[in-house]
């Protein structure tokens, strides 16, 4: 992990306790950071298997691509990538075999948060009223697990957020009136044996007949790992950093 370290020192630690709520994170301000200046925020949630309290697993996927010098040049932001404990998930979701024996996921429409869900909430609000983020410019995107917390955390902090990117995740397709004014880009493999593309492609095409702005793709060939292909598509960063609240 030494050189993984040095890669990600760049993202610097810290945390959120306020009450019963603590979270870690590791964060990205944008070169040379001015606070008297406003910048958009992106929260990236991780998947289950970066969960812990090193307070660095959380990077393995996806803190490069915000790390890349064109990307830090063309879009200055501030990116948060925060990490849920071991024993804890982001989303709101019952896992359990089905009667093939596969994990299925069965996803809560409403209920209350998870722990690591409210101490989330909690961290973007606070993020919220720091005076160098544009509150215009509010961004979230997760895989597998973080995926399935992209989806609740919109519908949670309605109103926040500007676009939003899942990778392999899932809802119930219920919750979408809570975000369906949210512009979507949505990503899942094909062969995904751990989290069925069915789950994305149900909410892409209920959001296609309700929602503002969808965008899905569906990588055939893909299994689990779909991330390192979205992370690859070279119009993803404009395509967030191009929407904006009113």
């Amino acid at each position: 992990m030494a050189l993984k370290a040095q890669e990600f020192k760049q993202f610097e630690k810290g945390n959120f306790i306020k009450g019963r709520d603590s979270i870690y994170y590791r964060i990205l301000f944008p070169e040379n950071f001015n606070p008297a200046q406003k910048y958009p925020i992106v929260f990236f949630l991780h998947g289950s298997g970066e969960r812990g309290n090193d307070n660095e697993s959380q990077l393995v996927h996806g803190a490069k691509l915000f790390l890349k010098d064109e990307n830090r040049k063309k879009f200055p932001a501030i990116v948060v990538f925060p990490q849920c404990p071991a024993n804890d998930y982001w989303a709101n979701v019952s896992i359990g075999p089905n009667e093939q024996g596969k994990r299925s996921f069965s996803f809560v429409n409403g209920g209350e948060p998870t722990k690591a869900m409210h101490a989330l909430v909690g961290m973007v609000k606070d993020f919220l009223k720091k005076p160098y983020v544009d509150k215009k410019q509010v961004y979230v995107g997760g895989l597998s697990m973080g995926g399935m917390g992209t989806f609740e955390l919109l519908r949670r902090k309605r109103n926040t957020f500007a676009a939003a990117i899942t990778i392999c995740g899932g809802d119930n397709t219920n919750n979408i009136n809570k975000y369906k004014s949210v512009p979507l880009w949505i990503f899942h493999g094909g062969k995904d044996d751990v989290v069925d593309p069915a789950y994305s492609i149900a909410v892409s095409e209920r959001l296609k007949t309700l929602g503002d702005e969808v965008k899905f793709t569906l990588y055939p060939n893909a299994n689990h790992n779909s991330w390192d292909s979205a992370f690859a598509e070279p119009e993803l960063l404009q395509w967030l950093f191009s929407h904006k609240k009113n």
